[in-house]
């Protein structure tokens, strides 16, 4: 029985930023920092390894001052996270 952990997912903010966005369509970035509970910076470094590894979509919208961003789940980034689920499913059942 194996479990691949996804090393791009596994941290645990990463971890919830993947959860939160594979139940919406999008999310504001101000909305993800406020559910995680991180500063914009903890939370801007996350989303950078996730987008960096084709993990994310971003939409910039324009607003008043600065662009807001929106954030979701690439194809790619859907289906990283469901075999990352996958492989914790699995570590789990070995515990019981």
């Amino acid at each position: 029985m194996s479990a691949e952990l996804d090393p791009v997912i596994h941290p645990v903010h990463r971890l919830q930023i993947c959860a939160l966005l594979a139940n919406a369509d999008e999310m504001e970035f101000a909305l993800l920092r406020d559910e995680l509970g991180v500063s914009d910076s903890v939370l801007s470094k996350q989303l950078k390894y996730l987008d960096d590894a084709g993990y994310l979509t971003i939409r910039k919208v324009p607003s008043t001052g600065r662009p807001r961003s929106w954030y979701s789940l690439s194809k790619d980034g859907q289906c990283a996270f469901q075999k990352h689920l996958d492989a914790l499913r699995i570590i789990a059942a070995l515990a019981t």
